[in-house]
């Protein structure tokens, strides 16, 4: 298997640390709001990604936080806490925010059929190990106590910038409020570890710690949590490409300080879902749900198709249109799909090379686009239904957009059959009486069927195109 290494900025093999095992870390939500789709986009190509490699035969330990608390309006370590805006914006205490949200996100993730991880592990749960992490950088010369609050400092390090291309000023993207100079950095690329003073004491929630009553950072989490569930080598680290810096950058700073090795091999990040205003932010008022979508009569998993339809590398545009071109699509392969007869049992060495090509398409760099083509390809091979049905069934286990429905395939098949018969009957009549109208209409919905009809010396015969 081959992906794409923003680390190295280049693709390469895919070798996980320890032979036949996979250590996957996921940056889960800051559960202060809703999920907007976009969020959704990344979460749905990392479901895609670690269900492939359990296809592949890897033994899979996926880990994911839940941001509670820290995460700050700014990525620049400034600015409202995002829970505290939350809880303030709805009249609600910072733990109910939180509950909430955290439910609302993973009934989301089950509409879209994306896998809950193996671990899911809110920020708060973990205080001590925070301090524990933080402490030791104190004492490995890593970090400094300024105005009460606790700093990474970059300056010990040989080369902050490890995915390359970035620089002090992205420190401003992402930024909600204005941002304001921390006088008390080092240097401007120095992030807080811990937070006490000031402009936070409306902050709810605050521990005790050796630096005084306060609460964590944003970044500290994810190496935290991760260590505590995943150890010292992390092999595929996933999350949006607008958390590579700094909040990526700060956790392989931090992480690798500590640990005084290299941490994560591996870093896969899933580009912005843009519509007609740019890129999703929830910061725009009005953002798109999958609520919303059901609201508007869309299946979830038709944007789950959506998504797969194109690299995850690439940026993608929503609009309505494309999404109704996507609804179509996925309603006639379903279609196409449920005329088949469970009748039979699949011939495996066929089916071999079928899925083989499907895995070639996802070995190179998790290519969903190619994936989906290899389903129309079933189709129209020349195998069995049985056959056609295996190994569908075998690509859903990564696709998982519910293409196969065997409680009621046979029944579907026979209605489908039926009315595919019943058109072609009316047709043959229709031109046998000169009746070419409603002919080339009964041709045409035949067509939209993707039914192919010949003329044989035995009388008309009909397959699936």
């Amino acid at each position: 298997m081959v992906l794409y290494n923003s680390l190295g900025q280049s693709k390469q093999e895919f070798v996980p640390h320890t032979p036949g095992k996979v250590n996957m870390y996921t940056c889960g939500p800051t559960v202060y709001h809703y999920a907007h789709i976009g969020n959704l986009r990344t979460y749905i190509m990392e479901d895609v990604l670690e269900k492939y490699l359990r296809f592949s035969g890897y033994d899979v330990n996926r880990v994911m936080n839940i941001t509670d608390v820290g995460h700050l309006t700014s990525d620049a370590d400034t600015g409202e806490d995002k829970m505290l805006k939350g809880a303030k914006r709805e009249h609600k205490t910072v733990l109910e925010i939180a509950k909430f949200y955290t439910d609302a996100f993973f009934s989301d993730c089950e509409k879209l059929n994306i896998k809950r991880p193996d671990v899911v592990e809110p920020a708060t749960n973990c205080i001590d190990l925070f301090i524990e992490m933080i402490s030791k950088l104190l004492d490995k010369g890593y970090a400094y106590i300024a105005g009460g609050n606790v700093y990474f400092d970059t300056s010990k390090l040989e080369n902050y910038y490890v995915f390359g291309n970035m620089n002090e000023d992205d420190l401003a993207v992402g930024v909600r409020d204005s941002v304001e100079e921390d006088k008390n950095k080092r240097n401007k690329t120095d992030f807080v570890l811990w937070f006490t003073k000031s402009k936070f004491d409306s902050q709810e929630l605050k521990w005790e710690s050796p630096w005084g009553l306060g609460y964590p950072g944003w970044h500290i989490e994810c190496s935290c949590i991760s260590y505590k569930h995943n150890g010292e080598y992390l092999d595929i680290h996933c999350g949006g490409v607008d958390n590579k810096f700094p909040h990526h950058t700060n956790e392989i700073a931090q992480s690798e300080a500590f640990l005084g090795h290299k941490w994560c091999n591996y870093w896969f990040h899933v580009l912005h879902l843009n519509d007609a205003r740019g890129k999703m932010s929830k910061s725009k008022g009005d953002f798109l749900t999958v609520s919303l979508l059901e609201k508007k009569g869309y299946n979830p998993l038709v944007y789950r198709m959506f998504c797969l339809q194109s690299h995850y590398r690439k940026p993608l545009t929503f609009s309505y249109e494309s999404l109704d071109n996507t609804a179509t699509a996925y309603d006639k392969l379903k279609k196409r799909i449920d005329a088949l007869s469970f009748d039979g049992e699949p011939n495996l060495e066929e089916a071999k090379p079928l899925i083989d090509k499907f895995k070639e398409a996802l070995d190179n760099d998790l290519n969903t686009s190619l994936g989906l083509t290899c389903v129309y390809d079933v189709l129209k091979a020349d195998v069995s239904d049985a056959t056609k049905l295996y190994s569908i069934g075998e690509f859903d286990k990564v696709l998982s957009l519910n293409l196969i429905d065997s409680g009621n395939n046979t029944e579907n098949a026979s209605e489908s059959n039926a009315e595919i018969d019943e058109l072609i009957a009316k047709r043959t009549k229709a031109r046998a009486e000169k009746d070419w109208a409603t002919a080339d209409a009964i041709r045409d919905k035949l067509k939209e069927m993707h039914v192919v009809i010949e003329d044989t010396k035995d009388g008309i015969k009909w397959h699936f195109e």
